[in-house]
């Protein structure tokens, strides 16, 4: 394995003992002794892809659904730009209207939402280093997509990505659907 397939493997291993001893865990507790690890697809280096950014200067609030009912507003900030299997595909990241930090939230579904990964879809969250310019570069990594905690209880509300993030593609990269 590569360096990089170690370092997701670890980092994988890392999330599962958080998962299955840690009190924040979403897995319910009645879950936790049964719980083994949550699937992962292979790493991939594939599903390591540069997009480029273009930023909006005047971002436009976007209402997202949640798993609860209850909307929630975000900023859309910025479209990434990117090519995978050879066709270009745009996601777009967001910021809550309260946020003041540069971590960008981004919520998809693909072709594999609702069969192999969970069916309300996946996030990524990317901690640019520094403010975002129109064209810069940036790696999206969907080896890194996870669930969201509402796939793995009820309690917890979650946004739904929304259409403008739907992937018409196949994501075979990150978390999958998980059973216990």
């Amino acid at each position: 394995m590569s360096e990089y397939a170690d370092e997701l493997v670890a980092n994988r291993a890392e999330k599962d003992d958080f998962f299955a001893e840690h009190p924040q865990s979403p897995i319910p507790p009645e879950h936790r002794d049964d719980f083994s690890g949550l699937n992962y697809f292979d790493p991939d280096e594939a599903y390591r892809v540069a997009a480029v950014a273009t930023v909006h200067d005047d971002p436009e609030p976007v209402e997202m659904e949640t798993t609860a009912g209850a909307p929630v507003r975000y900023l859309r900030v910025v479209t990434f730009t990117f090519e995978l299997d050879g066709e270009t595909y745009e996601l777009a990241g967001y910021r809550q209207e309260s946020d003041d930090g540069e971590g960008l939230f981004v919520p998809f579904r693909d072709k594999t939402t609702g069969q192999e990964t969970y069916r309300h879809g996946r996030y990524m969250e990317l901690e640019p280093e520094g403010e975002l310019s129109d064209g810069d570069p940036v790696t999206l990594d969907f080896n890194l997509a996870y669930n969201p905690f509402c796939a793995y209880s009820e309690t917890f509300s979650c946004p739904l990505p929304p259409e403008e993030n739907w992937l018409e593609t196949t994501i075979r990269a990150g978390e999958r659907t998980t059973d216990f």
